[in-house]
C-alpha cells in the first residue's frame, strides 16, 4: 500500500511540474474564457472577431481569472491610432482597489508619434510606466501595425521585450525599485507594497486596442 502512494505521489509531482512549464493559451482566439471584466464576474465591451481580442473602449480592464508569481508572457498588440492601453501584471484585485494599475506594474502600450497629450519616454511602448525608459525608441511599429511583447517575471528579476528585443529589466521589490516607486505616481499605493503575485491585466484607457496570441509559460 505504502508503495502505491509513493508511486502516485511521484505521478502527481510530474505531471504538476510538466504542466508548469507547458506554455498555455490565455486567450483561445475564439472566447474571452479565463477572463473577467474589472470588480465583476462576467466581460463586459471586450469582444472576440476573428481571431483578435478587442475592445473600443469604456467597458473597464480585462483580468485573468488565475494569479500568476513566475512566468514568461508573450502577446501580440495592435494599438489603435492616438490609442493608450496596457499589459498589467502582479494585480491584486481586492475590493477597494480602484483600478489595476494601482497595484501592479505596466508594460505600456501607446501611440508613440501622435498620442494626444505631451508623453515622457517613460511613459512610451515597452516602458515599465513612470519607472524605466524603454532601451530603444526605434522598435516599436507605428500605431495600426502588430507588435510583439514579452514579459519575464522569475524570482523577482523582471523583463519587458519587445520585437525581439529587451527593453526593460529590474529586480522588482529590491532597493533600486524602491526608490523608483518612490519618486513615481505609485509611492502612496499598493503598487509600493512588493508581493509575490497577482493577476494579469489587458488595460482599457479608453481606446481601442487588440490582442491576440496571448501565451503563458508558468516558471
Amino acid at each position: 500500500m505504502k508503495k502505491v502512494m509513493v508511486l502516485a505521489l511521484v505521478a502527481c509531482s510530474t505531471f504538476a511540474y510538466a504542466q508548469k512549464g507547458k506554455t498555455v493559451n490565455l486567450f483561445d482566439g475564439k472566447t474571452t474564457k479565463g477572463w473577467h471584466t474589472w470588480h465583476e464576474t462576467t466581460v463586459k465591451g471586450w469582444h472576440v472577431m476573428d481571431g483578435i481580442l478587442m475592445t473600443h473602449g469604456g467597458n473597464g480592464d480585462l483580468v485573468t481569472d488565475k494569479e500568476y508569481e513566475d512566468f514568461e508572457l508573450t502577446f501580440e498588440f495592435k494599438a489603435a491610432p492616438k490609442g493608450n492601453s496596457g499589459v498589467i501584471y502582479k494585480v491584486l484585485e481586492t475590493p477597494e482597489a480602484q483600478a489595476s494599475y494601482m497595484s501592479g506594474p505596466e508594460y505600456q502600450i501607446i501611440d508613440d508619434k501622435n498620442y494626444p497629450s505631451p508623453i515622457k519616454d517613460v511613459q512610451k511602448t515597452a516602458a515599465n510606466y513612470d519607472m524605466q525608459v524603454p532601451a530603444d525608441l526605434t522598435v516599436v511599429k507605428p500605431a495600426g501595425q502588430w507588435n510583439t511583447g514579452k514579459i519575464i517575471v522569475k524570482d523577482n528579476h523582471v523583463e519587458h521585450w519587445l520585437n525581439g528585443k529587451k527593453m526593460v529589466e529590474y529586480e522588482y521589490g529590491s532597493t533600486d525599485w524602491q526608490v523608483m516607486v518612490a519618486r513615481s505616481k505609485f509611492a502612496n499605493w499598493e503598487f509600493a507594497k512588493a508581493h509575490a503575485k497577482g493577476k494579469i491585466a489587458l488595460q482599457d484607457h479608453g481606446d481601442m486596442v487588440s490582442f491576440k496570441s496571448i501565451k503563458i509559460k508558468e516558471l
